[in-house]
Formats: C-alpha cells, sequence, structure tokens
C-alpha cells in the first residue's frame, strides 16, 4: 500500500485588531499565500518526493512548519491524530501566524499500484478502471500515463487479494504486480 497526503485550505482568518496593536503594518491583511479551496498533494514513490523538496515551493514556510508533522505520518501510513479527529487519516491544523492564520484539512490518501504485462490502449484502460471500479471499497482509480500504472484508491484496510482475483479470473489483462 502506499499513501498521498492531501492538503486543503478550509479557512483564512484575520484578526485585524491584533494586526493593529502588533503588527508592524497594522494594515497586513490576510494571507496572501494561500486561497480557500487551494489542494496539494504530496507524494513520495520511488523518485518521487514532493514532501522533502517543500511541495516545490509551493508552501510557506511557516504553514510547512505548522503542518509537516502530519504530512510526514500520513505519507508513511500512520494514523495522522487517531483519537482526536472522527477519521484516522485526517486533521485539521493551522498555521503559526497568530493574526491571519490559515486552517488546513490534512488527509491520507491509501492507494495501490496497480501494474499490468499488458501493452495497454484507451479501451483497455478504460475497460480496467471500470473493471477495478466495480469492486467494493473502491474509491477512485487514476492511470498514471507517464509511469504505466493505475492509482487504485482503496481504504488501507482494503485486502487486495480481491483485486488480484477480479484480473486472475480474466484471461485479458495479467497483473505483473500489486504495490
Amino acid at each position: 500500500m502506499q499513501h498521498k497526503v492531501k492538503v486543503t485550505v478550509l479557512r483564512k482568518e484575520l484578526y485585524k485588531d491584533l494586526q493593529k496593536e502588533y503588527c508592524a503594518d497594522p494594515n497586513s491583511g490576510e494571507c496572501p499565500f494561500y486561497k480557500v479551496g487551494d489542494e496539494f498533494i504530496f507524494t513520495r514513490y520511488k523518485n518521487e518526493d514532493t514532501f522533502w523538496t517543500m511541495g516545490k515551493g509551493k508552501h510557506c514556510s511557516e504553514a510547512r512548519d505548522s503542518i509537516s508533522r502530519y504530512i510526514y505520518s500520513g505519507l508513511q501510513g500512520g494514523s495522522i491524530m487517531n483519537g482526536w479527529m472522527k477519521k484516522e487519516n485526517e486533521m485539521i491544523a493551522c498555521c503559526n501566524d497568530g493574526t491571519r492564520p490559515v486552517i488546513f484539512k490534512i488527509e491520507r490518501l491509501d492507494y495501490l499500484v496497480v501494474c499490468f504485462k499488458n501493452e495497454l490502449n484507451n479501451d483497455d484502460i478504460k475497460e480496467i478502471k471500470e473493471i477495478i471500479l466495480s469492486l467494493n471499497d473502491v474509491k477512485d482509480v487514476i492511470y498514471a500515463e507517464n509511469n504505466k500504472f493505475f492509482e487504485v484508491y482503496v481504504p488501507k484496510t482494503f485486502n487486495e487479494n480481491t483485486l488480484k482475483f477480479k484480473f486472475i479470473a480474466s484471461n485479458k489483462y495479467k497483473l505483473l504486480n500489486i504495490d
């Protein structure tokens, strides 16, 4: 099983009274770096590692410092905040800016990398997606064109044998591996 972490900007707060009283620029305003609804995906698979490259410059250093421990835990497949949040793979956190904090949702995404021996055309890719999506607990399937594999988003408790048996029964598509 592999893991990505999705970070979503839920809110941007602004405390004008604190800015007026404490900031060098009392009219600093809200955070200029993020917009509500922004989403960022952190990955660590094979040679791709956007955690260590700080999202390739797409993040404020204060925000990254505040939420990096949750991202790192999620990328390792760990529980982000079990017992505190309703879902063990989610966390709500904010940056350190006390006059204009940004509120983030941090979510671990669990997936399997599925590779086939066959050379696949567009019709094959579509058919394989439909087959995989017919399985219980499969949330989404994405074909990573550059890498020639499928990302199958499932709960952490998903039994990959379910997926194996679906394709063992088929003579059309031969599984190479599930990672």
